[in-house]
């Protein structure tokens, strides 16, 4: 079975974007240093992507405008607004619980999920994420799109690595027991 994997950046405080609803303070301490590319390794593990409208939104108009960053992997956007799929992409209205459930059945590599906060907290009341990449951004942005809610349950992770680099945390989390042992159910 396919592992879902978060890969995502938060300041310090836990928020994915600012006030502005912008990403623009995702960088290291120091503009001067060069930032460690730990995202093509993370790339050449997954295949499948998937992300909340909002995060489609912000990526097309503020990330990158011009070239789809993601070719080569299928995306699938959340979105309850009608919008034509291309090669990469599938806009989706489907719940992204059930979503995930199918995709995860599928043969092929591991499933990123790309953003935003409602996407990911949806997936974590389900436990649906079986790996955390998460980069600590040396800010704090004071408010903005908070990443984690509460979600009503534990679930207790094992730390699998930690990179830091510029003033950057990189810690990467896995479950610390498989999903059925976790929710009660093996």
């Amino acid at each position: 079975m396919r592992s879902v994997v978060l890969f995502i950046a938060v300041s310090v405080d836990g928020y994915i974007a600012d006030t502005c609803n912008s990403v623009k303070w995702i960088k290291g301490q120091d503009d001067s240093v060069e930032m460690k590319d730990t995202y093509s390794a993370f790339f050449d593990t997954i295949d499948t992507i998937v992300m909340g409208n909002r995060t489609y939104k912000q990526i097309v108009t503020e990330l990158s405008p011009d070239i789809w960053p993601y070719s080569g992997a299928k995306t699938y956007v959340i979105t309850h607004s009608p919008m034509s799929d291309t090669r990469d992409i599938v806009f989706s209205s489907e719940d992204p619980c059930s979503l995930i459930e199918n995709l995860r059945n599928h043969s092929g590599k591991d499933i990123w999920i790309c953003g935003g906060a409602d996407v990911v907290n949806q997936l974590l009341k389900k436990d649906l994420i079986d790996r955390f990449h998460i980069a600590i951004i040396p800010v704090m942005t004071g408010g903005g799109v908070k990443l984690f809610e509460e979600t009503g349950h534990s679930l207790n992770l094992r730390m699998v690595d930690t990179i830091t680099y510029n003033g950057v945390v990189e810690t990467v989390y896995e479950r610390r027991f498989p999903r059925c042992v976790q929710l009660g159910e093996c």
